[in-house]
């Protein structure tokens, strides 16, 4: 009787460390996270507050046509891939000209082939645009599309200061596309 409580035991124990060492595979698009001011560049001393943040995945465009093909023209996109991006404002600031309050958004864009709508929506935490809902939209900005002679491999988003604020630069393939922020 003991022989069997023991190897009912080590058998139940042996499945639990088994479940245990399982992980689900990485990501095909990782995740990253853009901040202004940057304070992990290495000119600055790090005692900067953060005024704004995005957390978003990084697609690769694998050979793909992306902008007009894999990211249609005049369509809902959620910037980047997998969970809907969200951006943090630490404070109120001004996007793209239009007042927005401190708080966490998703981040999503309708492209276009001149000029892309860029929207901040309230609801956060869910996957992809498929429950995305206009009706939950805090504002929505106009900015054009520009034309790059250097391909971009994978979906990328940066900040960089421009006069008293910051500017938001996102691209993808051979677009990149700029919202002014002030704060």
């Amino acid at each position: 009787m003991k022989k069997a409580i023991l190897l009912s035991s080590m058998l139940f124990i042996g499945a639990l460390s088994a479940n245990a060492q399982t992980f689900r595979g990485l990501d095909k698009s990782p995740t990253d996270i853009a901040y202004y001011p940057d304070n992990f560049a290495h000119d600055r001393k790090g005692d900067e507050k953060a005024l704004v943040k995005v957390t978003y995945s990084r697609p690769a465009k694998n050979n793909r046509e992306v902008i007009g093909k894999l990211v249609p023209f005049g369509k809902v996109w959620r910037m980047g891939a997998d969970e809907s991006p969200e951006i943090k404002f630490y404070q109120d600031a001004t996007f793209g000209g239009k007042k927005v309050k401190a708080g966490i958004y998703s981040l999503f864009a309708i492209p276009g082939e001149t000029e892309w709508t860029i929207i901040l929506n309230k609801d956060v935490d869910f996957w992809g645009a498929y429950k995305y809902k206009e009706e939950n939209d805090v504002l929505r900005v106009k900015a054009p599309a520009k034309k790059s002679d250097t391909v971009l491999e994978n979906f990328s988003l940066q900040f960089a200061k421009e006069g008293a604020g910051a500017v938001m630069n996102f691209g993808w393939e051979n677009t990149v596309v700029s919202v002014p922020i002030t704060f």
